[in-house]
């Protein structure tokens, strides 16, 4: 058991059945180790790669299910609840033979991250919410309109904001894995703090992101709304909350917010960063959640 555990946690690629389904995930680093979600639903699993962060962690890059390599399910692009995340990320858990590990969700990761939490905390060593909220739905929306009104001040003058805005007003309308990574790369600079000023630097990362479309819906076709206000406040397992100053997304608000919900819990804000920190600011990020990791050690 030992060695099957250990093969599977050696570096490279991985792909297990769970839950009947196949899931892909990615090995690299060495330490203890940390599940980590990406954003989207749906973004390449190598969005929210981190190399500073495998210095001291395994970190296990989750392909969740309906993205990449990991399986669709039948109702896809619908179907991709929380729930069926969490059903699949404890499946991983149980096929690794991992009992307890850290857990990192990017964005709509932290949304799953923090369900995962909230009813196994015996499973985890500790949880960062990334770029997270509390909440999705009308309240979310209104305060990203805001956050991007910001944006749009910061960049007055600049030729290339009219494309970043059309390709992020265009995403309520794309139904097809092309249509929605053509128009993730286009917003992307709105994701930064400071794309144009840097732009030689992110462009590679630009280019190589992609996306594969997935609802917000259920099987049944209802809308999947998260409203975690009621439950963070009984979360018991050590958490860091870590935000960019500038993330037109889920912002220093909501971040804000899950730090006074949940208890003991710690807050980072990145003060040169949109909602990718890990790429404008990775030994910044690193450094929070090594010490965060340290701190929760034995």
């Amino acid at each position: 058991m030992r060695n099957e555990t250990a093969d599977l946690l050696s570096p490279g690629a991985h792909e297990v059945v769970v839950d009947g389904l196949n899931q892909r995930y990615h090995v690299y680093g060495s330490g203890p180790v940390c599940l980590a979600i990406p954003g989207g639903p749906g973004v390449i699993w190598e969005s929210l790669r981190a190399p500073n962060l495998e210095e001291f962690l395994t970190m296990v890059y989750v392909e969740p299910l309906g993205t990449g390599g990991s399986q669709r399910l039948p109702s896809h692009p619908n179907g991709y609840t929380r729930e069926r995340y969490r059903r699949s990320l404890v499946g991983l858990l149980d096929r690794l033979r991992l009992s307890r590990v850290f857990l990192l969700g990017h964005s709509h990761g932290g949304f799953v991250a923090q369900y995962v939490a909230l009813h196994h905390p015996d499973r985890l060593r500790g949880l960062v919410l990334y770029e997270s909220a509390p909440v999705t739905g009308a309240e979310h929306m209104a305060e990203a309109a805001v956050r991007v009104e910001e944006f749009v001040h910061r960049n007055e003058g600049r030729p290339e904001l009219h494309a970043a805005l059309a390709a992020l007003q265009s995403v309520g309308a794309v139904t097809d894995d092309e249509e929605i990574t053509a128009a993730l790369r286009g917003l992307l600079p709105v994701y930064f703090a400071r794309y144009w000023d840097r732009e030689d630097e992110f462009r590679g990362f630009r280019e190589a992101v992609s996306c594969t479309y997935i609802s917000s819906l259920d099987e049944n076709g209802e809308s999947d709304i998260i409203d975690d206000r009621a439950a963070l406040p009984k979360l018991t397992v050590p958490t860091l909350v870590v935000v960019g100053r500038h993330d037109v997304i889920c912002g220093p608000r909501w971040a804000e917010e899950l730090h006074a919900l949940i208890p003991r819990s710690r807050l980072v804000v990145l003060e040169n960063s949109g909602h990718l920190g890990h790429v404008e600011e990775s030994e910044a990020f690193a450094g929070a959640v090594r010490a965060f990791a340290a701190s929760t050690s034995g």
